[in-house]
């Protein structure tokens, strides 16, 4: 019988791993090595040979500016200088080149500078040639005196190049030893190398058997999980199944059948079995879903009902995903929800909140009507007091004077609150209409409304340029109202009362603490005054209704400005807050959204 060898065992994948990685590590590394040695050494001997041709370069340059001199001196012919002329520039050219390639090395450095000290002091030599064989300026003993050191300058020039060239063919000489040292060494290394990878290879091999050890491991855990997600599915009342769409073959988890209030796998699960379970109301709506997943390939949340075979009516949320595996399968995978509790329980929480809205607007029409209602004694009350003429009063007890007093300060404070109480009631209840507004008008609107108290106090109100944003208009107005009047309200006695009214934009994130990170950017308007101030200790106090710091006969009032401001930014999604210092004044900062 032919034996034939089973590739597709542990075994034999085992031994084809460790011959082909060594195989692939031997080969590579001889390459990569040889490949190193030789890049390097033709780097070196280029940069050697780059190095000779740069200084021949620039020596050619000298001797055809001292050709074209002496050419020069000879014919009187301007075309002699050319070279002369055109040889500062190479010459510059091979110095900047020299300078970079030998940037590594100091020695070469310092021979390069001493070089280019040579270099000029030769062309001053050219220069003073010229200049002494020029007609105006002929001297022949200057001139002999200059020809003469300028040979002498070109023979040190000529050592000082020799010399650099020298020291370069010893560094060549010195790195071609050190390369056939390393090709020397090369099958020592290659023989290291092989045994280093051959150690990490066998202890690849020997890791490979353990990961098969843990691999059972894992799988009895994985049955375990399974398990598991079935108990989950059970307690969280949901269930999974997968349909691929290229075989048409659907597949359910036990807890599917269950949901649907029949024993595991007691049908085949197919998509006309799965709509007999269907309620009637949304079969419909469930097939037009199925055949949703067929043409487009997805399957967004589907909520309908099914029946039992008890005749219970439960209700569902489906939704699935589309996954592609290796082999280009398109199967859909699929959760479905039990969520009947939910439904129920949204039912309810409908029902409440419904009684809830005609609770408010009860009291809304209780509130208005009440504050409205209580106007009309009022009016009768100050109207019977403004009756009682002085004369009367004249004939009057003090005790009768003073009781009257009373009921007229007590009347007046009923028509504040109300005032209030209706002004209050109104950022609740009118309807909350946004519009695009200058806050700079509002603003104006609003020291027109306290153009008399500012004129009283004579106070100084300044003001930065505020942005446009869509706000409640009337609203905004009101608030710019309230926090004005509180400052002016509670300046200090013999101080000129003065307010700031400053803007900037601000990054929600720079306030984590207090904005709504949802919206980026907010506006930051800041009030801040010169006046009495108050307790730190009651800056968030200061804003529910009713609040006072003060008695009603030091500062009259009702405690609900502040509380109607919060309402106010609260309503634009904004915050309020307020800071002070006792005796030195108050800040009020508002954030609007942009």
């Amino acid at each position: 019988m032919k034996w034939i060898p089973n590739f597709n065992s542990s075994n034999s994948l085992r031994v084809i791993f460790v011959i082909a990685v060594f195989i692939l590590l031997f080969l590579s590394s001889i390459a990569y090595k040889h490949n190193q040695d030789l890049n390097e050494s033709s780097k070196l001997v280029m940069h050697t040979y780059e190095i000779n041709i740069q200084l021949e370069r620039l020596m050619s340059a000298i001797k055809d500016a001292e050709t074209g001199q002496r050419g020069y001196i000879i014919t009187r012919n301007g075309r002699f200088l050319a070279p002369y002329l055109y040889s500062r520039d190479k010459v510059n050219a091979s110095f900047v080149t020299l300078k970079k390639l030998t940037a590594d090395n100091p020695i070469q450095q310092q021979n390069l500078e001493n070089l280019f000290k040579l270099i000029i002091q030769r062309f001053v030599s050219f220069e003073n040639c010229l200049k002494y064989s020029e007609p105006k300026t002929y001297d022949k003993r200057k001139l002999d005196n200059y020809m003469f050191s300028g040979r002498i300058q070109m023979e040190n020039i000529r050592f000082q190049v020799d010399k650099m060239n020298d020291i370069e063919k010893k560094y060549l000489e010195k790195r071609l030893k050190i390369y056939d040292q390393e090709i020397s060494l090369s099958p020592i290394f290659s023989i290291s190398l092989f045994l280093t990878a051959l150690t990490f290879i066998l202890m690849a091999y020997r890791q490979i058997s353990r990961d098969f050890e843990r691999l059972k491991i894992f799988n009895k855990k994985l049955l375990i999980s399974s398990g598991l997600m079935a108990e989950s599915e059970t307690i969280g009342k949901f269930s999974t199944w997968q349909w691929d769409l290229d075989s048409n073959k659907i597949d359910y988890s036990d807890n599917q059948f269950r949901l649907l209030g029949v024993e595991p796998n007691s049908f085949i699960p197919e998509k006309e079995s799965f709509l007999e379970f269907v309620h009637p109301d949304d079969k419909d709506v469930v097939q037009a879903s199925m055949q949703g997943i067929i043409e487009r390939k997805n399957l967004p949340f589907v909520y309908y009902k099914i029946v039992r075979p008890d005749h219970e009516i439960r209700h569902f949320k489906s939704t699935g995903k589309l996954l592609t595996d290796q082999q280009g399968s398109k199967i859909l995978l699929g959760i479905n929800f039990d969520i009947t509790d939910e439904h129920l329980l949204n039912i309810e929480l409908q029902e409440r909140n419904k009684e809830l809205e005609k609770s408010n607007k009860e009291l809304a029409s209780f509130n208005h009507v009440a504050s409205h209602d209580l106007q009309e004694p009022l009016r009768k009350i100050q109207t019977f007091i403004s009756r009682v003429s002085d004369a009367d009063k004249a004939v009057m007890s003090d005790s009768a004077r003073e009781y009257l007093s009373k009921i007229e300060s007590s009347a007046k404070r009923m028509r504040v609150l109300i005032d209030d109480l209706l002004l209050f009631s109104r950022t609740n209840t009118t309807k909350k209409e946004f519009i695009k507004s200058n806050l700079n008008e509002l603003l104006e609107n609003a020291e027109s409304e306290l153009t008399e108290i500012i004129q009283e106090k004579k106070a100084v109100i300044t003001t930065s340029k505020l942005p446009k944003l869509e706000v409640i208009p009337y609203q905004i107005e009101q608030l710019f109202i309230n926090l004005i009047g509180n400052s002016l309200k509670y300046s200090q006695l013999g101080r000129i009362p003065e307010i700031v009214i400053e803007s900037e934009k601000v990054l929600s994130a720079d306030y984590p603490d207090i904005l709504e990170q949802t919206i980026k950017k907010f506006h930051k308007i800041t009030f801040k005054d010169n006046g009495m101030g108050f307790d730190p200790q009651f800056k968030e106090t200061i804003f529910i209704l009713f609040q006072r710091l003060h008695s009603k006969t030091d500062y009259p009032g009702t405690g609900i400005g502040l509380a109607i401001c919060k309402k106010i930014v609260e309503n634009h999604k904004g915050f309020i807050l307020a800071d002070s210092d006792p005796g030195k004044g108050s800040i009020f900062t508002v954030f609007l959204p942009d």
